[in-house]
Order: C-alpha cells, then sequence, then structure tokens
C-alpha cells in the first residue's frame, strides 16, 4: 500500500468498522442454523392445507421466522450502527419499512420458488432433479432481467439524469466506449446513506447504468465520467452476462445438492432445504467472489483507458474508499469469503501499474 494514499488512522477507522461485522456474520449463521433447525424439529406436515398450501405456509413461516429472529442484528448493524458512524439517513420506522418490503418480496420469491420444487417432486419423483435444475438457472436469468424494473423501484425511486451537459458527456463516452446506453439514470439512495455507489443491472433490454444521487454530490463531471465508464466495462466485457451464467450454473448445483439429501422434497423439508443452500453459499461464494473481484479489475483497466486520467482514478478510489469506510487491510479470510471488489489499495496499485 502507498503510504501517501491512506494514513495510519483511516486504516485503523475502517478496520474498527468492519472488524464487528465481519464477527456478525459467524452470529447470524449460528441464528439461522438454530432457527432452521428448530423449525424441522417442531414443525408439523400442515396436511390439511394441501402440497400447495402446506409448501407456501412453510416458505412463508420460515422467511418471517429467519427474518424476525435476525431482526436484532440487523438493527443494530444496519441502522444503530450506521447512525453512530455518520452513514444512515433515514427514521427507523423507515428502516423498519425497508425490512417489511424485503420480508414480504423475499417470502413471495420463495414461496414460488419452493412451491415449484415440491410440484416438481410430487410429478417426477424420480427424476425432479431435471426441470427443476432447468427452471432454477431459468428463474435466476429471468430475475435479473426483471428486478431493474419490478424490483429495485419498490426500494428506490429512478430519474433520468438531468444535468444535460454531464448526460451528452455521458452518452458520448458510452458511444466512445462500444457500450452504447439509452440512459443513465439516478437513484434516491440520499433518503437512506450518505454511502456512494454506481452499478450495472439488468439483462438485454432492461441493461442499465443507475448511479447514486449522493456519488453526484461527492465527485465532479470528469469523477461521475470514470465511475460510469468502469460501469459501462462491464456492459462492454458482458461482465452481467457471464455473471448470471455463474448464478445459474450454482443455482442448477444447488438443486441436485437437494435431490442428494432431501432425495425428493416435501413441504415440511423447507428447513433442511434452508441448510442445504447455506452450504451451498459457503462453498461456491468464494469462487463467485473471486470471478467477481477479477471482473472489477477488467472493469477499473476499462474506465483507466477510456478515459486517459489516472490522476481522476486515484481521486475517486481513495475517495469511495474514505467516503464509504471501505476495508483497507481486510483479514484473509474475510477477503477471500466476501469481498466482491479489490481493496482500494489492490486497485490503485493495479492502475498505476497498468497506466
Amino acid at each position: 500500500m502507498n503510504s501517501l494514499d491512506f494514513s495510519h488512522d483511516e486504516i485503523e477507522r475502517a478496520t474498527r468498522y468492519h472488524r464487528p461485522r465481519y464477527y456478525l456474520l459467524f452470529v447470524r449463521a449460528a441464528v439461522t442454523v438454530s432457527v432452521v433447525l428448530l423449525l424441522r424439529l417442531v414443525g408439523r406436515d400442515l396436511d390439511g392445507l394441501g402440497w400447495a398450501g402446506a409448501a407456501a405456509v412453510w416458505a412463508a413461516l420460515v422467511v418471517t421466522a429467519l427474518d424476525l429472529a435476525s431482526l436484532p442484528l440487523d438493527a443494530w448493524s444496519g441502522y444503530f450502527r450506521e447512525r453512530s458512524w455518520g452513514f444512515s439517513t433515514q427514521s427507523f420506522g423507515a428502516w423498519l419499512g425497508d425490512q417489511a418490503k424485503g420480508i414480504g418480496v423475499t417470502v413471495v420469491l420463495a414461496a414460488l420458488a419452493w412451491l415449484g420444487l415440491v410440484g416438481l417432486g410430487r410429478a417426477f419423483p424420480s427424476w425432479w432433479v431435471l426441470p427443476a435444475a432447468l427452471a432454477a438457472a431459468s428463474v435466476v436469468a429471468f430475475l435479473l432481467f426483471v428486478s431493474p424494473v419490478v424490483l429495485e423501484p419498490i426500494f428506490n425511486t429512478f430519474r433520468p439524469l438531468e444535468d444535460a451537459a454531464l448526460t451528452s458527456r455521458l452518452l458520448a463516452l458510452a458511444e466512445t466506449a462500444g457500450a452504447p446506453v439509452r440512459e443513465v439514470l439516478v437513484a434516491d439512495a440520499s433518503r437512506r446513506t450518505n454511502k456512494v455507489n454506481a452499478y450495472v443491472s439488468g439483462l438485454g433490454a432492461s441493461r442499465r447504468v443507475v448511479v447514486w444521487d449522493t456519488l453526484l454530490d461527492a465527485v465532479d463531471a470528469p469523477g461521475v465520467a470514470l465511475v460510469v465508464a468502469h460501469e459501462l466495462g462491464h456492459r462492454r466485457l458482458r461482465h452481467v452476462a457471464k455473471l448470471t451464467a455463474a448464478g445459474m450454473a450454482a443455482a442448477a448445483l444447488v438443486v441436485i445438492a437437494l435431490r442428494i439429501v432431501i432425495v425428493t422434497p416435501h413441504a415440511r423439508d423447507l428447513p433442511l432445504a434452508v441448510l442445504v443452500v447455506l452450504v451451498a453459499q459457503f462453498l461456491l461464494g468464494p469462487p463467485l467472489a473471486a470471478l467477481s473481484r477479477r471482473f472489477e479489475r477488467q472493469a477499473d483497466l476499462f474506465a483507466l483507458h477510456t478515459t486517459g486520467e489516472l490522476g481522476t482514478f486515484e481521486n475517486v478510489m481513495t475517495m469511495l474508499a474514505r467516503r464509504n469506510l471501505g476495508d483497507l487491510v481486510p483479514p484473509r479470510l474475510a477477503y477471500y469469503l466476501l469481498f466482491t471488489h479489490p481493496t482500494a489499495p489492490e486497485r490503485l496499485a493495479l492502475a498505476r501499474a497498468n497506466a
């Protein structure tokens, strides 16, 4: 790490912010395992509701129980601690509203997924795994396609970038980069947080670049252009499509694991299915995170070569790390298990080596 980029105090402050968050992951995992094991032991077949009704009720029960059991942890880490560190800008009531929305969306998606899996198990007791694996992979692609227009608006409001000069600059940049876009959207993230971000989401016709309104307040026009160039790099290099393919393969592997463990799914097997998914996430998470970090490095180089502005890149990366309090020297295990992006020092070193 270049000692001129971040001071010792900045490194230590980021460490103090992140270390409890890593420990909390183990606590959350223990809570999840405890809840699903309890539900597995005390749950009933709910035969009187029919197989479809039982599957839907089990999905609602498991999701709600897990979310309620984790609510104190979420409140501490996602609201009270974020407020104490100066990040959260919303009221506790608004935060609870977001949690309720999340639970609602998860219940609906979980119920549909479990209904489909149990239904396939009933229709094809011996070889349900094949259509289920294909369906799971298809659902991953479908959700990524519809998420920008169906799921994301539940939590944020989006508007076109209003700065005409900046819009023209970004659209021209997209043409130059070989990744033309119809528009760059702005999300109203400031009603929740002071942190800054931008991302690309969707597939095909739903693909779009989104910047948080906090980012527009934090950097100048060249900085915004560099961040957008990074997101355009993801599009130009087909990273979203590649990660979607990886996610589809992972979903199919999870279904195969369910076939091995559960054999034929019934409604009350959902707690056991959740345990299988947790183990799969632990095993598949690190290689997927490594793939994501590789794509982030490629997008960084794409942005640097497209804009040709190393100084702007350095300013933006240091600003992002300071504004979001990114972990500058994470524990090795946390890095390999959790980090979908390289650290800020890694990104700066890569840029300087390839400028």
